[in-house]
């Protein structure tokens, strides 16, 4: 029977969130995808509807595909390098150290694991200026720190403006994502490792074979989420290079979107560019839960 209790236990705790999630989130989304049918300038209430236009502009966009291209490769470089330093890094924190047992790390371990996780809580806005001003050509510190030969104008150069902003975003990431897998390694029985170190496995030996295998799930769960935010750093491509670059070489989908939006007053097609971020990101996430299953991740988890 329901009573009055279990309806309003329900109403507050189901169906507020769901009203605030559909309102705040699914609405704006469907919002967005009838527009990017539109030729919407975003300013009047007067639009046409110009059905698949947007869409068939936006692949024989130069434009776009440089930043789609930029974006995957964001989606492959940052969550390979963010989560192998991280996971490196949270291994030698834990189990690390010259004793046997689960929770001998490294000497120290404590003041690594703050300095780490130091850089996350500093905002990424106050992040991308504070690396603006290290790689400034002509007063910034990495050059003055480097042999004059090696001096480079690392945001200004095609060759070296997304690599630098990549590790940017490294730096910043690292830490959660140590601590992430501190947490989820210190779940691990001590006996499993005791027991690899009494069969001789060296500390590589047994981050592949127990390690990894027995945190799968939340390497899956990092990947997804760092993997969505590199498909989106707008925040730290827009502040390094606001421009997209030299040559868009830094230009992702996001700052493209809001130069159509804001600049050119082209919210239609920008919709349009929203609904092919939302897709990309979709399309990432199912490869990510495809190649976790391929590889037996379901299958050892239950």
């Amino acid at each position: 029977m329901w009573s009055f209790d279990s309806i309003s236990f329900f109403l507050v705790f189901l169906g507020l969130p769901l009203a605030l999630f559909l309102t705040l989130v699914i609405w704006p989304f469907l919002q967005a995808a009838f527009y990017s049918f539109t030729n919407w300038g975003g300013f009047s209430q007067e639009f046409d509807i110009v059905g698949f236009d947007n869409y068939v502009r936006l692949v024989q966009d130069g434009t776009f595909l440089t930043a789609l291209v930029n974006n995957v490769k964001l989606a492959i470089v940052i969550p390979l390098v963010t989560l192998v330093i991280a996971l490196i890094f949270a291994t030698l924190v834990t189990v690390g150290g010259r004793g046997i047992g689960q929770t001998v790390g490294v000497k120290n371990s404590g003041f690594y694991r703050v300095v780490s996780f130091f850089p996350y809580v500093i905002p990424a806005v106050v992040t991308a200026v504070i690396f603006m001003k290290v790689f400034d050509p002509s007063d910034g510190l990495l050059n003055r720190l480097l042999p004059a030969a090696f001096e480079q104008n690392w945001l200004g150069s095609v060759s070296t403006a997304m690599p630098a902003s990549m590790v940017v975003i490294v730096w910043a990431g690292v830490g959660f994502y140590m601590l992430l897998f501190i947490a989820a390694i210190k779940s691990i029985p001590a006996e499993v490792y005791e027991a690899a170190r009494l069969d001789g496995a060296g500390r590589l030996r047994t981050l592949w074979s127990v390690t990894l295998p027995s945190i799968r799930e939340t390497v899956q769960t990092a990947w997804i989420y760092i993997g969505i935010a590199a498909l989106d750093a707008f925040v730290f491509m827009h502040i390094l290079n606001n421009s997209g670059g030299p040559d868009n070489s830094t230009l992702v989908m996001p700052q493209y979107l809001f130069r159509l939006a804001f600049s050119q007053n082209q919210f239609g097609y920008a919709s349009a560019v929203g609904v092919a971020m939302a897709v990309v990101t979709l399309v990432f996430a199912a490869l990510v839960f495809t190649i976790n299953r391929l590889t037996g991740g379901s299958t050892r988890s239950s």
